[in-house]
């Protein structure tokens, strides 16, 4: 049985006339007929009482015309969904982020204007490592990762820088350094650092540690965390320092303190964009297209 069939079908108990049905099929009525007769025999029940003027319904027919124009219009809507998803109208785009990626004012309003453009996209996300955010992206779990690194091994994903992000430090709150308006990296020689646990952290332990040593000292590092947002639970526990972008300390904790960091350069965290270098789908082409129009 083909979706045809069901067309043949429909048009007859429609029009309740053979040879009227054929004409709006566009097709001569004795193959029509022939159509019919085979579709009852395939069902083994008779669908059609036959009059000298048209056809009815049997009950068998009119228990198979409800099915059959619901199985019509499921195809013509998985055909408009097909097309709409094609054009990138339609679907869904799994977004991986770090932790402290959503936090910066981009991501967000990347998402926003992208699902007012094109309201049948949907997004499901994903928060884990720059690691695991790009083996995911490589296993297809994934179709696009905000995260805060460069790639160790590049194969088969690019990255595209969206922007460098300055710095803020987070103090317990009664730090007497947090009694000032601003600070330089050199005022925080003697503190103990508490940073998002390497490699899952790489590229923000690595630019602190760095940064550090531009300044002319080597950090204290006493405790490391699985999670950026960790490491200022353990500030408010007043166990030590530790140094975040900027849009981070939007996030209201109390016991925390955040404090803007200067210093010349300036240290500054990078935000990134990877996707799959032969990403087809053209609704993840499109966010993506956004994102990188919309950066700074």
């Amino acid at each position: 049985m083909e979706l045809r069939h069901l067309r043949y079908f429909v048009a007859v108990a429609r029009e309740g006339h053979i040879t009227r049905a054929a004409e709006k099929l566009h097709i001569q009525q004795p193959p029509l007929s022939q159509q019919i007769r085979a579709l009852e025999r395939e069902i083994d029940a008779p669908l059609f009482l036959r009059h000298p003027r048209g056809v009815t319904l049997t009950d068998a027919g009119r228990c198979f015309l409800a099915d059959a124009e619901a199985i019509l219009a499921q195809a013509e809507s998985a055909k408009i969904r097909a097309r709409r998803t094609a054009r990138g109208e339609a679907g869904r785009i799994a977004v991986g982020f770090t932790t402290s990626a959503p936090f910066h004012p981009l991501v967000a309003r990347a998402i926003r204007e992208f699902r007012q453009n094109r309201p049948d996209i949907s997004f499901v996300l994903e928060e884990s490592s720059s690691a695991e955010l790009v083996s995911a992206l490589r296993d297809e779990r994934l179709d696009i990762a905000f995260i805060r690194s460069g790639l160790v091994d590049p194969q088969g994903i690019d990255v595209h820088a969206l922007l460098h992000e300055e710095t803020a430090v987070a103090f317990p709150a009664r730090h007497p350094l947090a009694k000032r308006s601003r600070v330089t990296l050199k005022d925080l020689a003697d503190e103990t650092f508490i940073l998002y646990r390497r490699p899952d952290g790489r590229g923000l332990y690595d630019v602190i540690i760095a940064a550090c040593s531009a300044a002319g000292f080597s950090p204290h590092v006493d405790q490391e965390a699985p999670r950026i947002v960790s490491t200022l639970n353990l500030v408010a526990a007043g166990l030590g320092i530790t140094i975040v972008p900027a849009s981070l300390s939007r996030l209201p904790l109390e016991g925390v303190t955040y404090r803007p960091l200067q210093g010349k350069p300036p240290l500054r965290i990078p935000l990134n964009l990877a996707c799959r270098r032969d990403e087809r789908s053209a609704a993840t082409l499109a966010f993506i297209d956004l994102v990188r129009r919309l950066r700074p």
